[in-house]
């Protein structure tokens, strides 16, 4: 397969791994949160509330390997590392703070359709008797 026929439709593409990195809620949170420019490992942690260091890291190393995020070390005293999106990174951003914005306009809507569901699976006084 060349670049110009990846179908991440097709069970074997290798286009799969890149979905599912961007696909995943603490990849699309820490892009999201290094969109304004780059953070040191805590406030990162800080910032995406709920996140453990050790999938913080295990994280930002695979964003790192795919080429999304870069990591600086500055070697002062105390020393000081930096993460911040390349510049593939950042074409993430735009479609990733879209998901955001998304999300949080129609939480709404989708805990209205998750509640009428619900009720719709919950037997009735008439279904019991």
């Amino acid at each position: 397969m060349t670049a110009t026929n990846w179908n991440v439709m097709m069970a074997k593409c290798p286009s799969r791994t890149s979905l599912a990195r961007i696909a995943n809620k603490w990849t699309a949170m820490i892009v999201i949160a290094l969109s304004d420019g780059p953070l040191r490992f805590k406030e990162i942690k800080a910032t995406v509330e709920g996140i453990s260091g050790k999938v913080l890291t295990d994280t930002l190393r695979a964003l790192e390997r795919d080429g999304a995020v870069s990591r600086t070390f500055y070697p002062e005293m105390p020393p000081r590392v930096e993460y911040h999106l390349t510049e593939l990174g950042q074409t993430l951003s735009e479609p990733l703070n879209a998901l955001r914005v998304w999300s949080e306009t129609y939480f709404d809507a989708v805990q209205d359709a998750r509640d009428a569901y619900d009720r719709a699976l919950e037997p009735s006084e008439d279904r019991r008797n």
